[in-house]
């Protein structure tokens, strides 16, 4: 092989392995800003629920609802966004579950003190740090049974118990109801609250199968339907903000009961799926 030729081989391994450095390190620049995002979306969730403990302290109580709302689409977006990029991750997962705990456990229940619990002195204190400890839990057993799920490579299409975040708004209801009502004091009473808290933390731990909208699967005849009364949810929130958040979380309560039916009729909209890490 003449000089010549060898330095045209050269040149062209050298050009080859420059091209493949380079697509390497745009693939991983990809992947890292990929694998941000998930993470970056679920840390401005806890940056806005933390928010709200300081709306909570200052008595902006509309201002606190809406940064822990802001939380929760926050916390449904992460996910989506991480199985759509390919970026589920074990630390993707904890992070995720931390944050739950505080926009969903201490800010609700901090939020929910400060505006009537703390008439009861230390009960009120205690059914508050009982929502957090029940928060904590329902965190900790939906990490095992996501990881066991894995083991077994397929998930069921229901949570065990109610979810951190429907859990938050549920024990809001009263005072989302006092915004459009500022003339009942009922609503703001301690007892009522203190009630209704201790049952959603029972709910929480408890074994109650509730229905996952993760595995939803919607029959195509129904789909044009389904945007259109998301359309109009939508147009309600914007018109009437408390009054649709209300009814929502008002339809969630009442589907309950649904979780417990059959599986073999949940299976019907509600298909198995491998969880997102």
């Amino acid at each position: 092989m003449s000089k010549m030729t060898l330095m045209r081989h050269t040149r062209r391994s050298r050009a080859a392995a420059t091209e493949l450095e380079d697509a390497l390190n745009e693939e991983l620049h990809e992947q890292t800003l990929g694998r941000f995002v998930p993470s970056g979306l679920t840390l401005l969730g806890l940056c806005s629920g933390t928010t709200a403990i300081r709306f909570a302290l200052s008595g902006n109580w509309k201002a606190a609802v809406i940064a822990i709302i802001v939380a929760a689409v926050l916390d449904t977006l992460d996910g989506k966004v991480a199985r759509l990029l390919g970026a589920d991750s074990k630390f993707g997962a904890q992070l995720d579950s931390l944050a739950d705990l505080v926009s969903f456990g201490i800010a609700p229940s901090v939020l929910v003190y400060m505006w009537t619990l703390y008439h009861a002195g230390g009960a009120g204190w205690t059914i508050a740090l009982v929502f957090c400890v029940c928060c904590a839990i329902r965190l900790a057993r939906f990490n095992i049974e996501t990881v066991e799920a894995e083991d077994q490579e397929a998930a069921n299409a229901h949570f065990t118990g109610v979810p951190t975040p429907a859990a938050a708004c549920m024990i809001l209801l009263t005072m989302l109801l006092s915004f459009q009502y500022d003339k009942s004091t009922l609503l703001a009473n301690p007892i009522l609250n203190g009630a209704i808290v201790a049952t959603v933390s029972l709910l929480m731990v408890s074994r109650l199968p509730t229905l996952s909208l993760k595995n939803f699967h919607l029959p195509r005849r129904l789909r044009i339907l389904a945007v259109l009364a998301a359309a109009g949810v939508l147009t309600l929130a914007v018109l009437w903000p408390w009054a649709t958040l209300s009814g929502v979380l008002i339809a969630y309560i009442l589907t309950l009961p649904l979780g417990a039916r059959p599986r073999s009729e949940r299976r019907r909209f509600w298909h198995p799926q491998p969880p997102s890490h």
